[in-house]
C-alpha cells in the first residue's frame, strides 16, 4: 500500500491523502451539485413543470460525472499507477470492478 493510501488499524477503512488543492476542487464540485439539488428541491415544492425539473436535474447529474472523472483520475494517476510500480496488481482488478460499477 503506498504510502499516499493508509488503511485504519482499529476499523479497516481506507483512507488516500490528497493535496489541498485536490480537496478544495472536489469539493467544490459536490458543493455545486449540493445547490443544484437544493434548487430541485425548490422547484419540486414550488410545483414547477416536470420538464423543468428534468432538466435540473440532469444538470446535477452532469455535476457528478465531472466530479467522477476527477476523482478517477487522480485515483489512476496516484494510487494505481504507485501500486503498479510496485508490483502490487491488486488495483487493477479494484479499478476494473469500481469501473464496472460507474458505467450501470
Amino acid at each position: 500500500m503506498s504510502e499516499e493510501m493508509m488503511e485504519c488499524p482499529h476499523c479497516g477503512t481506507r483512507h488516500k491523502k490528497r493535496t489541498e488543492e485536490e480537496k478544495k476542487a472536489l469539493l467544490l464540485r459536490l458543493k455545486k451539485a449540493e445547490g443544484q439539488i437544493r434548487g430541485i428541491e425548490k422547484m419540486v415544492d414550488s410545483d414547477m413543470y416536470c420538464p423543468d425539473i428534468l432538466i435540473q436535474v440532469s444538470a446535477v447529474t452532469s455535476a457528478l460525472n465531472s466530479f467522477n472523472k476527477e476523482l478517477l483520475a487522480a485515483h489512476i494517476r496516484s494510487c494505481v499507477a504507485e501500486d503498479i510500480r510496485a508490483g502490487q496488481d491488486g488495483s487493477i482488478d479494484e479499478l476494473v470492478k469500481v469501473l464496472q460499477k460507474l458505467m450501470k
